[in-house]
């Protein structure tokens, strides 16, 4: 294997092997980086907001549970800075508070064209558009990486075919001997595309799977955030 390797192709091979090589291994630093972070990202979420949720519905007052959160001294009262520092569940209930002083603020103007219900509502729903946002960032590189890599690859195989062809031609030898070593360097490109696209597919559907998850659960503490501003009532969990 020491003289039909990735090594050899990249060694024997002319600038567009070794372009579409170097593509490939390019492609793949990038799937695995964007797999690891996302993975990361995703395991934060989860843990604050599992670890989090139940206590910010047992506080005795909406600013304690605030603090059960994560507290408001880094974020400035500001759901944005909450979304970016993956705090969820603390940009979502910023948002909720501050559509409501907001309209309690405004009333004169807006009790004639929204309701609270809708304006709070409407402000829960566009942080939420935020955070899955925030968190499909780098999805479509993996999308990306996934669907085109096996072409790539493909194309490192038939321009390597192709040049073992101009040399059994020229050399007038098409022995399997002088067959075998062309054309198996050439389907390690093939190889390596697959080995490059298949983690960024099951990357993409895995940490979209757990997206989903964690989309579930925020619809429903916006639900109950939506219910305790207009209503004071808390709804009960299941």
């Amino acid at each position: 294997m020491q003289h039909y390797g990735v090594a050899n192709v990249w060694q024997s091979g002319d600038l567009v092997t070794r372009a579409i090589l170097g593509t490939l291994f390019i492609m793949s630093i990038v799937s695995w980086t964007v797999i690891v972070v996302k993975l990361w990202h995703v395991m934060r979420i989860k843990r604050v907001t599992g670890r989090t949720d139940a206590l910010f519905w047992q506080a005795d007052s909406f600013e304690h549970g605030l603090e059960d959160l994560g507290g408001l001294d880094s974020y400035s009262g500001d759901a944005s800075a909450a979304v970016l520092r993956d705090n969820p569940l603390l940009a979502l209930a910023v948002a909720a508070a501050e559509a409501a002083a907001h309209h309690r603020q405004n009333r004169p103007h807006l009790q004639d064209r929204i309701g609270v219900s809708d304006w709070i509502a409407r402000r829960l729903q566009g942080t939420i558009d935020d955070i899955i946002a925030h968190m499909q960032s780098g999805l479509a590189v993996l999308a990306s990486i996934g669907s085109t890599a096996p072409f790539v690859g493909l194309f490192g195989t038939v321009w390597g075919i192709y040049h073992a062809l101009i040399v059994i031609g020229e050399t007038g030898q098409a022995s399997i001997d002088h067959v075998a070593g062309p054309v198996g360097e050439s389907l390690i490109m093939t190889a390596f595309g697959l080995f490059v696209a298949i983690p960024a597919v099951l990357g993409y559907n895995g940490l979209t799977r757990a997206n989903k998850s964690i989309v579930t659960r925020l619809k429903r503490f916006a639900h109950g955030l939506h219910a305790y501003f207009v209503t004071g009532l808390q709804l009960p969990r299941a």
